[in-house]
């Protein structure tokens, strides 16, 4: 009963969120949703302007953001008088907005998994306290959890949470679903977040969860996320199959570049 209640309440809040969305996210959301899922298909036309402002009741003007928006993510393409069509079902999440995995997947229209391996209360090693900003050996709560899409292994999850936050997980099932929506919901702040991508060997554990070779090269993503006052809560060793996930910077000589993570349609 209380998993339901749960549950019943994370799905009212992601309809509220929805609906608070403006006209030309929403829009740009629900087409993102059919290209994903193959409602649209690649080489197919996306509906035109008139027949989008006419399913939601919307001027041209968000309509055409929406559009644009989807052209900027290389997810259409068109314009300049030619009808826009769909170039690929792979969406890009960019890092300028922190999110969790779990909430990007669901934006591709596919289903997000996990499958935790560990949890545990551990002395911070030296590495974590320098990243955490604590003295070594402090106790830190340490969790491994395999990511899936669709059920397929596409990232490993090394993560470590300061212990006060860390603790709330520890009456949490972390394979129910995001962790950083329970924390959200238990008033933890995780609002700011920077992210380093390198490339890493698979060592034995990658190897085994992953289903991949020894030595085989992952991306890494490592994250720092912080509370809006700057404190470190979380820090993160995030491991992706390159041949499911990539990386790619969209940039300008006007904007700063902004850190695209998307999935590889198979």
């Amino acid at each position: 009963m209380r998993f339901r209640n749960r549950l019943r309440r994370r799905v009212i809040t992601c309809i509220v969120k929805y609906m608070e969305l403006p006209m030309h996210e929403r829009i740009a959301v629900e087409l993102r949703r059919q290209i994903a899922t193959g409602e649209l298909a690649v080489a197919e036309p996306v509906p035109s302007e008139a027949q989008l402002c006419a399913r939601w009741g919307a001027s041209r003007g968000p309509v055409r953001q929406a559009l644009a928006a989807l052209r900027a993510e290389g997810m259409i393409g068109g314009g300049r008088g030619k009808p826009p069509v769909v170039l690929r079902q792979s969406l890009s999440q960019p890092f300028a907005t922190f999110v969790s995995f779990s909430s990007w997947v669901r934006g591709l229209g596919r289903v997000p998994g996990q499958r935790t391996q560990e949890i545990a209360l551990r002395r911070a090693s030296a590495d974590v306290a320098d990243a955490l900003d604590l003295e070594e050996g402090t106790p830190v709560v340490q969790l491994l959890r395999l990511r899936l899409i669709d059920d397929e292994p596409t990232m490993l999850e090394r993560t470590t949470f300061i212990e006060p936050v860390g603790r709330l997980l520890f009456d949490f099932d972390c394979d129910s679903g995001s962790l950083y929506a329970h924390l959200a919901e238990q008033d933890v702040d995780m609002s700011l977040a920077r992210h380093r991508i390198d490339a890493v060997a698979a060592d034995p554990t990658d190897s085994s969860l992953l289903g991949v070779p020894e030595g085989f090269p992952l991306l890494r993503e490592s994250r720092i996320a912080r509370s809006a006052d700057g404190s470190p809560v979380e820090y993160s060793d995030d491991r992706y199959r390159p041949d499911r996930v990539g990386f790619t910077i969209e940039n300008s000589q006007q904007a700063q570049p902004a850190l695209l993570r998307s999935w590889q349609a198979s």
